[in-house]
């Protein structure tokens, strides 16, 4: 299978030549690099047509002529793309050697999927590792606790945890997502697992094959806690997996939000309808079994928790309600 990788960049010179390094240097050789610049004014054009220089047959740069952002670039990217597997890369992370062979390996063995993420490593802006738990060992936490966890019920009632700087997409699966959604809170990594998730063409690698950069000037984060017996009992009273007051509390709001992302993935792409509304129909029945489970267990807490909560945080709030609000 040949492959392509879609980078995004955006003043990105500071760590840009460490991830294309190691898009260079993978065990299985990457047959094509697109680049989509969303209007650099630092390095980071005179650090790509350096590459492009070096190595012409494999690297295509494209300056876009106004700034699309994060979601409609990276859109844009892999659109581009011409070969079967795409990788989606930022500017800022780096990849494990095998990173590339072990997705390949994957993708052959298992020709249903269509979508793979993985596990990965936390590094500082000086590459130093962070000995940290994060989003992407819910899977692990999550067996522990239920022998029967899949991701999908992660991906379709909780929230994203399939980062986009570990995400690879068949291009024949490009005509289930794109046009990406187009709004402030929605991001093209937590879509595209999304639908994957929906269409059971979605797998997590557990092992860790990027490392994830945290530094001052990123777009996301926010993955990374602290290791220790706190973080873990946050995690799982997040994810659902503790029913305690404030696991029941956390889960709710959890279901309360993925919710209106499901809504606004009706409103504003033409994919899935009937399959995202099943979804919906099933956030609403958990979401009440949820809150009666609360009020049951503990109800003095639990009048007061929904009596203050005047920003309908743990509300499934009606659609013509949350149409107004987006406007």
């Amino acid at each position: 299978m040949k492959t392509s990788v879609a980078v995004c960049t955006y003043n990105g010179e500071k760590f840009l030549q460490k991830q294309i390094d190691s898009i260079l240097n993978q065990t299985h050789p990457i047959d094509e690099i697109i680049v989509c610049d969303d209007g650099s004014t630092d390095a980071t054009l005179k650090i790509l047509n350096s590459y492009k220089e070096k190595y012409p047959e494999i690297f295509q740069i494209y300056i876009n002529e106004k700034n699309l952002r994060s979601v409609k670039n990276f859109e844009k990217a892999i659109s581009l793309c011409t070969h079967e597997i795409i990788f989606l890369s930022d500017q800022d992370d780096i990849w494990v050697e095998n990173k590339v062979e072990k997705y390949l390996n994957y993708f052959e063995t298992h020709p249903e999927t269509e979508v793979i993420a993985s596990n990965g490593f936390g590094i500082d802006e000086n590459g130093k590792k962070i000995d940290a738990y994060s989003f992407w060992d819910i899977p692990k936490i999550s067996k522990e606790v239920r022998e029967n966890y899949k991701i999908k019920e992660t991906l379709l009632k909780v929230t994203n945890i399939a980062t986009g700087a570990s995400l690879s997409v068949k291009k024949s699966f490009l005509k289930d997502v794109i046009p990406f959604p187009d709004h402030k809170i929605l991001h093209h990594d937590e879509w595209i697992a999304f639908a994957a998730s929906l269409l059971d063409k979605f797998e997590f690698l557990p092992e860790k094959l990027f490392y994830y950069r945290i530094h001052s000037h990123q777009q996301i984060g926010g993955v990374f806690f602290e290791k220790n017996e706190k973080s873990i009992l946050f995690l799982k009273r997040t994810f659902g997996l503790i029913q305690d007051f404030k696991g029941l509390s956390k889960y709710i709001r959890r279901l309360c939000e993925i919710y209106y992302r499901n809504y606004l993935y009706l409103e504003l792409q033409p994919h899935h309808h009937q399959l995202i509304e099943k979804n919906m129909n099933e956030i609403e029945t958990l979401y009440k079994e949820k809150v009666d489970l609360v009020k049951r267990k503990f109800p003095i807490r639990s009048k007061f928790l929904f009596l203050t909560d005047v920003k309908n945080k743990r509300k499934l709030i009606s659609r013509s309600y949350k149409v107004q609000q987006s406007n």
